[in-house]
């Protein structure tokens, strides 16, 4: 592996030197480097430096320039303005960095110098209950936080913190000892369907007819509620019925996963019944610490600024006057577990924005018993999926939309798509098929991680898997469009030549590859995948550009053939290596 240093990162530090020879009381001054329209970089720190330390912003960037090498890296920079610095890069600088990101499996990009241990809490569904829209954000945005972090070199811990216990086992359970055959497979009669989907049709009608029961039968719901007891007691059979219905909820999770294109491993799904055994210490180390305090007997932390409608402090309820646990308890004990015993450096926890105030409450509260160093823990929050209305998203009916069918709707429309723009590729139907499906989810998954990930966002098929725009589809066809060129191109292989100028598109597109790196390094600092969308979007749009002035195969001389080549190649490898980070797929022809 080969670290690339990008051509920004050369410039600043070359104008970071400049600037501290030129006035060294301004060695830490930052040179302020950007992209400009004007250049290829613009450094606006002069300007500021000058009028900090009183002096003429034009005659210090003179003094700046005339401390700037120009030759190897940088052709041109001139002085804008009241002290500006414009600086062009040379053409043989951008291809020989190029050709250096080109000669190494990761493109140039570095690992993490000082990586840690992040355990990321995502995809979150409940045990015997459908996946909806809802789980869509969670599971799409916290597997590519995964990708990218591994790929910086951190160490990633998944968590999928599934609801796997509760009252309502109680009324499961009894229902399955009372009708034993309920989830027998044979008796199932939808097993023409997946076997996720049959699974869930069983859980669906063993809860159906167990609410009827518990609501219409007084009987059986008071034997419902102690079996509950008997749960939590841990009674053999009742802890086996209970593994029963857990094991087939995960046979259907993972169908919907292996749908979505997600890979979660059996061992990373770790309920909040894995740390029962923990909750009666927490309650006792939070009691005797005074962290949390006994109040019309549940036990409560308060925070000064959490108040309630009425004006009254609104408590954190650890456990309740019952005795019974709720969600800050199981968070809680996960807390310690994950800080403890996995010793995580960070925690991260992929949730929907409407428990920001939870989870606040969580962390002060770990903080405050001393299980959560400072700033180790973050909520990443995400926004709700709405209906074309504007609205949250829901079937004619009012009820919420099955996650599988709204993959299924996204993997017919693409598959149309397809086989409308295949006909000259000559694909099988079992070919076309397998696009429109890496083409339908690829399409679901970047509406998703295109959009910051606080924002709510309209969900719309018909906007998603349009060739046009900023869409995976988009994204897909201009890789695509790429091996088909390198296909054509027959014996001749992409290479790179610095010697020879480049178009304005060519260098456009030659900077933009550049970024690569900077790019994913920053998405993995503040954990914003949106940023790589958009910047895999623009590579896209810089080659469509580049493809509609820059002739590759009919370029003239066989050099300029060979670099329009490696510039398309280094363009694919770019793209593929993104959007895998996004849990995207990118076939070769489309």
């Amino acid at each position: 592996m080969t670290s690339v240093p990008s051509l920004a990162a050369t410039v600043h530090q070359r104008v970071a030197d400049a600037l501290s020879a030129a006035l060294p009381e301004a060695a830490a001054a930052d040179p302020l480097l950007r992209r400009s329209d004007r250049a290829d970089f613009q450094a606006n720190g002069v300007l500021g430096l000058a009028k900090k330390l009183k002096g003429n912003p034009r005659e210090l960037a003179a003094t700046v320039v005339a401390g700037l090498p120009v030759g190897d890296v940088i052709s041109e920079i001139e002085v804008s303005g009241p002290g500006f610095l414009n600086i062009t890069i040379a053409d043989s600088a951008i291809t020989s960095t190029l050709a250096a990101r080109a000669a190494d499996d990761r493109l140039g990009v570095p690992y993490a110098e000082n990586p840690g241990t992040t355990v990321i809490d995502y995809s979150q569904p409940n045990v015997a209950k459908e996946m909806h829209v809802g789980h869509l954000r969670s599971t799409v945005i916290g597997d590519a936080i995964v990708q990218i972090l591994e790929h910086r070199g951190e160490t990633v811990i998944r968590r999928h913190h599934i609801g796997d216990w509760g009252t309502q086992f109680g009324m499961l359970i009894q229902y399955l000892i009372e009708h034993p055959h309920e989830l027998d497979h044979a008796s199932d009669a939808t097993a023409g369907d997946g076997e996720g989907e049959a699974a869930m049709a069983r859980l669906n009608r063993l809860y159906k007819a167990s609410r009827a029961l518990f609501d219409s039968d007084e009987e059986f719901k008071t034997r419902a509620r102690n079996r509950v007891v008997a749960l939590q007691a841990g009674n053999t059979e009742t802890l086996g019925l209970w593994h029963k219905i857990v094991d087939e909820s995960k046979i259907y999770f993972q169908d919907v996963y292996e749908k979505l294109d997600v890979e979660i491993d059996d061992e990373d799904i770790v309920g909040e019944s894995a740390y029962n055994d923990d909750l009666q210490s927490v309650v006792k180390d939070l009691e005797d610490s005074g962290v949390a305090v006994r109040s019309e007997g549940a036990l409560c932390v308060f925070f000064d600024d959490v108040k309630g409608p009425d004006g009254n402090p609104t408590p954190l309820i650890v456990q309740k006057s019952n005795g019974g646990f709720g969600y800050a308890a199981t968070d809680l004990a996960a807390i310690r577990d994950r800080i403890g015993k996995l010793k995580a450096d960070t925690l991260l926890y992929v949730v929907d924005a409407r428990q920001a105030l939870h989870f606040r409450m969580v962390f002060e509260t770990a903080r405050r018993a001393g299980w959560l160093p400072d700033d180790a823990a973050r909520q990443l929050a995400f926004g709700t999926v709405l209906g074309k209305d504007g609205k949250p998203f829901k079937t004619r009916e009012g009820e919420t939309v099955r996650l599988v069918d709204l993959l299924d709707e996204a993997i017919d429309r693409a598959t149309d798509v397809v086989r409308e723009k295949s006909e000259k590729l000559d694909l099988s139907e079992a070919e076309i098929v397998e696009r429109g499906t890496q083409v339908g989810i690829g399409a679901v998954k970047y509406a998703d991680l295109s959009t910051s990930m606080s924002r709510d966002y309209i969900f719309d098929l018909d906007r998603m898997v349009s060739l046009n725009g900023d869409t995976s589809v988009y994204l897909q066809y201009a890789f695509a469009r790429i091996q088909s060129i390198i296909r054509r191109a027959g014996d001749v292989r992409p290479a790179a030549h610095p010697d020879l100028p480049l178009a304005p598109a060519e260098r456009a597109m030659g900077l933009h590859l550049d970024e690569f790196s900077d790019v994913l390094a920053g998405v993995a600092e503040t954990y914003e995948p949106h940023k790589l969308a958009s910047y895999l979007y623009q590579l896209a749009s810089h080659f469509t550009t580049f493809y509609d002035q820059c002739p590759v195969i009919k370029a003239g001389s066989p050099e300029i053939v060979e670099n329009r080549l490696f510039l398309c190649d280094l363009t694919a490898r770019t793209l593929r290596q993104g959007m895998s980070l996004l849990g995207i797929r990118t076939p070769e022809r489309l």
